[in-house]
């Protein structure tokens, strides 16, 4: 098989790049329309908020297609910008530096306790915390950036935090951290904390 060619390779990119892009933008909606729900009412009066946006996305991609039938001309903008937006969807291919010496034992306790700290902290009176939302900690005080689900759910394995795939947490369930699951805090952190 002879090797792809230099316009076959940008083709593959561009690809790669849109299909990172639609699903970052389908986390993102689904994401916004889930913030509609609202946990202190019951039943039907509780998801108004997710239908309404729900409607809210369905009538902005309705619009969209409105636009574009009756102005097909506006394609000769919006092709270029979701090109330019799906290139800058793919990870930046980061340098090869020169290998790092990997972690001690210390610094994998450490970053292993200060992870279940925060889970601890995220999972307050639940039982429980999902991934997602973990994640969206994370990356909102810049760290994991780039991160989805599966990424974190790998990370978190490494570092023997179990994760289990159904924890109900406010009536959706997903992957998470289960409350029961969690080890105790270590003595030093039992003692700071009654101090």
């Amino acid at each position: 098989m002879s090797d792809p060619t230099a316009m076959q390779r940008k083709a593959r990119t561009l690809t790669h790049g849109q299909r990172l892009l639609l699903r970052r933008l389908a986390a993102r909606a689904a994401a916004w329309v889930r913030a509609g729900r609202r946990d202190d009412l019951d039943g039907l009066a509780a998801i108004l908020g997710c239908i309404l946006r729900a409607v809210l996305l369905a009538a902005g991609a309705y619009g969209a297609w409105l636009l574009i039938r009756r102005w097909p001309a506006v394609l000769w903008v919006l092709v270029p910008l979701w090109c330019w937006a799906s290139i800058r969807a793919i990870p930046k291919a980061t340098p090869e530096a020169p290998a790092e010496e990997p972690p001690t034992a210390e610094e994998t306790a450490a970053q292993r306790e200060h992870l279940l700290d925060l889970i601890r902290t995220l999972i307050g009176d639940r039982p429980g915390v999902h991934l997602s939302t973990l994640l969206d900690h994370l990356q909102k005080h810049g760290q994991a950036e780039g991160w989805e689900v599966g990424d974190l759910k790998d990370r978190l394995t490494a570092l023997q935090v179990p994760v289990r795939r159904s924890v109900k947490v406010a009536g959706r369930v997903a992957y998470g951290v289960h409350r029961d699951d969690l080890p105790q805090p270590s003595p030093a952190e039992a003692t700071q904390d009654a101090a």
